[in-house]
């Protein structure tokens, strides 16, 4: 049974946090991987926390991280269940010291995130999401919360989007859905405001990669939520040798089309960027 992984993840990600912290407290250097991504001491140290423990609880399963993704797509299509990593998601708000950066852990099973975990260390807050046990949030060592998505209000829409990419194609997808509230937010925080029942919608109209989004989906479809590619099929994992997600939408409730206002554009992107 999977949920047997649940306390033995929750421990590293909390692990990897603390790695992450010590560095934040800290004066620390900048470098620039080859896509132009930037990289910290903070994503190795998490990395090296969260391989070591993976490799403690399940040492046969493959690992997948961001920051050792260079497994050719022949080896990698082999795997129908194996870990994918983000050890620092949202680098860029972790340079700027604004706090919204987590720990992604997600486990694939056949293409689809069955296990997540997000850790927020700054917050020292944790979202948790299984396929079948549900969705939870908890803070510090305080008893851990049951969350669920909202249905939709009957004001405006709540809508979170990235802090770091906007775009023209977001901003007119916005104009289309009608009346909103907009939120601007790093990382995967956004996919954990609608899991919590604190946001209605978020679309993604530009580049992602597998590790930015895995965790934190697992964790909005626990809560009864979705994410969708934006022609409404499910988001799935290590289907193509480009770990580059297509666009998608994160959304609460299921009664209402959010793939319509969607406007025309690529379905893949080229470059790659996350935040």
């Amino acid at each position: 049974m999977t949920t047997e992984l649940l306390p033995p993840l929750i421990d590293i990600a909390r692990r990897a946090g603390d790695a992450i912290m010590d560095i934040y407290e800290q004066d620390f250097d900048v470098f620039e991987k080859a896509d132009q991504s930037p990289l910290t001491s903070a994503d190795l140290a998490s990395h090296r926390v969260i391989i070591d423990g993976l490799k403690a609880i399940t040492p046969d399963w493959p690992i997948l991280s961001e920051e050792s993704a260079d497994i050719d797509f022949e080896q990698r299509r082999q795997w129908s269940r194996y870990w994918l990593v983000d050890p620092l998601d949202g680098t860029k708000e972790f340079i700027k010291r604004n706090g919204e950066f987590t720990v992604n852990i997600a486990l694939i099973d056949h293409h689809r995130p069955l296990l997540g975990v997000v850790y927020v260390p700054v917050k020292n807050t944790l979202y948790c999401g299984h396929h079948d046990s549900g969705a939870f949030r908890q803070h510090a060592d305080h008893p851990q919360q049951a969350i669920r998505v909202r249905p939709l209000p009957g004001g405006p829409v709540t809508v979170v989007g990235s802090r770091s990419h906007a775009s023209p194609r977001v901003q007119a997808y916005l104009d289309a859905l009608g009346p909103h509230e907009l939120t601007s937010m790093g990382s995967s925080l956004k996919f954990c405001l609608i899991a919590e029942g604190s946001a209605d919608l978020y679309p993604r109209l530009g580049p992602t990669s597998e590790w930015d989004t895995a965790a934190a989906q697992a964790v909005v479809e626990a809560a009864g939520g979705r994410v969708t590619e934006t022609d409404g099929r499910p988001l799935q994992y290590n289907r193509k040798a480009s770990l580059l997600n297509p666009e998608f939408l994160v959304f609460a409730d299921l009664a209402r089309d959010w793939t319509e206002p969607v406007p025309q554009g690529p379905t893949h992107v080229e470059t790659l960027q996350s935040g």
